[in-house]
């Protein structure tokens, strides 16, 4: 299951590193008040979509995208924030 997710990040990483042209997610990157701005968007649709009770996964799969390519566009790395995850474990 994390798999996938370990996947998405090294895509993002991957676009970071070596630009496509015409790419959505070096886009993001590259503009980082685009990235914040569709991360909020993105969460505004989830919230709506869990009121209504419609396309709920997808939505929170936007999110997801969305927040791993801002978090990487601003050098906060997922690993790190798993780590601080950890460390609140009681």
């Amino acid at each position: 299951m994390f798999k996938n997710l370990e996947e998405l990040v090294k895509i993002i990483r991957d676009r970071k590193n070596n630009p496509k042209e015409k790419s959505y997610t070096n886009k993001l990157l590259n503009d980082k008040k685009l990235s914040l701005d569709k991360v909020k968007e993105e969460i505004q649709e989830l919230i709506e979509s869990v009121e209504k009770n419609t396309n709920k996964t997808h939505e929170a799969a936007d999110v997801i995208y969305h927040l791993l390519v801002y978090l990487e566009a601003n050098q906060i790395k997922i690993e790190d924030v798993i780590e601080e995850l950890n460390r609140r474990k009681k």
